[in-house]
């Protein structure tokens, strides 16, 4: 891992997270893996949810890394830790604690769901993350479903096949959460070929 992720990760050194935006995209790629696995660990630590200095670290560096995976098009390179880290998020509150407060995996699921599913014309990426971004469709976070809904509208677009497994599942979490997305996104007519209008 390069040495200032190192420095910024290991030791939770906020004042220097924000020197990660002076290395160029392409001196830290091959570190972002392995700084994605450091932040899971960081972020599943029993303290997390009340240090503020760890999360701000994770918030800059998730910024960091998703810019350079953009920027370097490496996100197939990539998708193993970023899925890793985002699926992990499942596994704490991701409902708001007050208005418009995301709570802190919350935040990073956000983050790194628009970094993966911007890739929906991707298979390799899409395959490893749609069953995961049906997870989220069952965990309360009426914002994190819309723009989950957006993304995997597009998926369903650009490879109907990928997302026809679990149609049933995402229809009935829509419903749930937002009745008016199915009008706006018609997942069960995009992968069964039916016509709604």
């Amino acid at each position: 891992m390069h040495h200032l992720f190192s420095l910024v990760l290991g030791q939770r050194d906020l004042s220097r997270a924000g020197d990660l935006f002076s290395l160029k995209d392409a001196e830290i790629e091959d570190s972002l893996s392995e700084a994605l696995e450091e932040i899971k660990t960081i972020s599943s630590s029993a303290d997390y949810l009340t240090n503020d200095n760890n999360q701000a670290v994770v918030e800059i560096c998730i910024t960091r890394i998703t810019t350079a995976i953009r920027e370097t098009r490496s996100i197939e390179k990539h998708r193993l830790a970023l899925v890793s880290l985002w699926e992990s998020c499942l596994e704490y509150n991701l409902i708001p604690e007050g208005k418009d407060e995301d709570t802190p995996h919350a935040k990073i699921a956000s983050d790194i769901m628009s970094c993966i599913l911007q890739n929906y014309k991707k298979p390799p990426v899409m395959a490893l993350a749609v069953p995961v971004a049906v997870k989220f469709l069952c965990h309360g976070n009426k914002e994190l479903c819309r723009n989950m809904s957006s993304y995997l509208s597009l998926a369903a677009i650009a490879k109907a096949d990928l997302l026809a497994d679990h149609t049933e599942a995402i229809t009935k979490s829509i419903l749930q959460v937002e009745p008016s997305l199915l009008t706006q996104f018609p997942f069960h007519a995009v992968l069964t070929g039916t016509n709604t209008s």
